[in-house]
This record gives C-alpha cells, structure tokens and sequence, in this order.
C-alpha cells in the first residue's frame, strides 16, 4: 500500500478544503476505499477522516414531511430502524439486501452512494481499465462480461453500479446535500453517477472537495409504501452484486395505478430510472400484462454490451416480478432473505 498522509478535520469547512487538495480523497467506513488502496488500485495521497465530524449520524423528520439522513448513519441502523422500514420499504429492503451483515454494521449512507463503479478489470491492475486508467482501453469489452451493462454503456467502460440502495432512492426522487467549496447545494441521487461515455474516470457530478452531508427523501416518497418492493437477483443470495434488481413503487388507488416509480440496478454505471415504464403504468389496472408492458418499455434502449444478452430478458423479468410483489402489497415484516426471489411467506421473518 502507498503511503499517504492522514487529516482528522474538526469542522465540514476544514474538511472541504483539505480534500478539495489534489490526490485526497474522503475516509469514512472505509468498506469500499481500503479494499482498493490494499490492491493498489486507489492510491491517495491523503486521506481525510470525516467520522469525528459533528452533526452527520443523525436522522431528522423534516418540517415539511420528509426525512434528513446524515451521511455518517450506518446501513444497519437505518434499515432495521421500524419507523424508516415502514415508510421507506424498498429502500430498507434494499440496504438489507447488500453487502454482507458486517459490512452494514460499519458501510455509512454517504459511502455507499459513492462506492466505485467497477468490474473485474478495474480491480486487476495488469489489465487495460479507463475508468482506473484513462485511455488505456477497456479490456471488459472483449474479455467476461456476461454481467456487465445493457443500458447507457459506451465503448469506452461497460461496467454496472453496484449499489442496491441507491436504486429505490433514484425511484422515490431522493436528493443530496453537498458541501462544497462554494457552498451548499442540493443535487437529485438520480444525477449524482454519470454514464461513462468518452470520460467514465468522471464517475459523479462531484467536484473535488465536495462532500455529502445528508440523504433527503421527500413527503411524497412515503405514499408508496403501501405497495413497494425491492428484488434482486444475484448468483449468490449470501453475499453478492446484483446482476439485475428493481425497485418499484406503485400508488394504488380505486383499482387502477395512480403513480408509478421504477429503477433498475446492475444495468448500467448508474441507477437506470425507467421513466417509459412508469407513463405505461399510469391509469392502468395492476396486472401481468400492464406490467409486461412497462417492463418493455424499460429496456426498449437495452443492447448487449458482450456476452449478456441474457440480461435484457432478466431485467424484463425481474421488474415484472417486483412490480407483482408490489402490487400485492409490502409485507408487514421484512424477509429473512431481503430482496431474494427465494423469500417467501412461509419463510422466516425479522422485524425491520
């Protein structure tokens, strides 16, 4: 491992200006950027520890209806805290579904929305990788890739994001406070990662220094919880990425399908919103083939990006599934297997 300088800040404007320095970069958890320093792939120069900063773990309900989540909150603790479950579903089922039990003990909110985007050849330094090493091609495209991306990909990167909770938030219109060098700024989850195009080293729309204080989901957010769900297919239901999940909330009402939210993960460098899919739902009945509808009209831009043209179908399954468990109504606990096509009624359960 490199080695690198070491700043504990007292205050967010301290923090701001030493990591707005070139070759720094943000410690919190440490679940994502320690595992890429011991592999030589991250190599800052300095780290600045924000874990000591004040005010960031806390959870707030907002004048206006809405919730504040600070970037220091712990996976864990939100997900299994039963007020958020109630109101947020999917978005408990989703954190309850990543990563490992360890891991969401000490993951922060604010890290995982700014966990890399990555595949196998980022990680292997012996491999060309633009998103590790600007211009030196991209060996995924011509290499394994029957897990990469089949929306919004270029010929420059093909590697997914790999986070489950930022999908239902990208679907309930979440938002960010950022503190930056000029100031503090709102920016949607939903244009925080940027696609890859010619530039996929440029993973988000965060200018050096710029730190994530709090998570903010909106009033409206939580009239979806009567019917939210959040699936996720993975080839290991212990421990692993999604190779295709969905987040989807429906608001139901007299019967028919008032308002639609729906996101994808593991399709693209990005949380894919699959806005077609929600204008088909609109006004329509809940059923299997409103729901094959929409879900063709979520991946009517999908194409292979290698060997995973499988992918396309499974995602239009998958959507069509989390949009039947939906519409059925969010259980009243939390699976023992959150997310996974393998939970089921008869199962075990835990509160949220």
């Amino acid at each position: 491992m490199k080695t690198f300088d070491y700043i504990r800040p007292a205050t967010i404007p301290d923090a701001v200006a030493a990591a707005a320095e070139p070759g720094s970069a943000y410690l919190a958890a440490g679940t994502n950027l320690l595992d890429l320093m011991k592999g030589g792939i991250a190599r800052p120069d300095r780290l600045v520890d924000i874990t000591r900063l004040p005010g960031l773990d806390t959870v707030e309900a907002l004048p206006d209806g809405g919730l504040r989540i600070g970037a220091l909150v712990r996976n864990a603790d939100l997900a299994h805290d039963p007020d958020f479950a109630r109101a947020y579903p999917a978005v408990a089922e989703a954190l309850l579904s990543g990563a490992s039990a360890q891991l969401r003990n000490a993951a922060t909110v604010g890290g995982n929305l700014l966990q890399r985007t990555r595949c196998g050849y980022f990680y292997d330094a012996a491999s060309a990788c633009n998103r590790r090493a600007p211009g030196t091609g991209c060996d995924a495209r011509d290499g394994e890739n029957r897990l990469h991306a089949v929306l919004g990909w270029s010929e420059s990167c093909i590697a997914t994001h790999p986070s489950d909770f930022c999908v239902p938030l990208v679907a309930l219109d979440a938002v960010v406070e950022v503190e930056g060098k000029a100031g503090r700024r709102v920016l949607a989850v939903e244009d925080l990662h940027r696609l890859p195009g010619a530039t996929p080293e440029r993973e988000s729309a965060l200018d050096p220094g710029d730190l994530i204080v709090a998570l903010r989901l909106p009033a409206t957010a939580a009239a979806f919880s009567a019917h939210a769900r959040y699936l996720k297919v993975r080839e290991r239901t212990s421990y692993a990425f999604a190779v295709v999940s969905a987040a989807a909330a429906l608001r139901v009402e007299d019967g028919a399908i008032r308002e639609a939210r729906l996101a994808l993960g593991g399709v693209a460098a990005k949380p894919w919103r699959a806005r077609p899919a929600e204008a088909v739902l609109a006004g329509a009945s809940p059923s299997e083939a409103a729901f094959r509808r929409a879900a063709e009209a979520a991946l009517a831009d999908a194409r292979p990006s290698g060997d995973n043209a499988y992918k396309i179908e499974l995602a239009r399954r998958v959507l069509v599934r989390a949009l039947t468990l939906a519409a059925a109504g969010t259980p009243e606990r939390v699976a023992a297997l959150p997310a996974s096509p393998f939970s089921s009624a008869s199962g075990a359960f835990h509160d949220a």
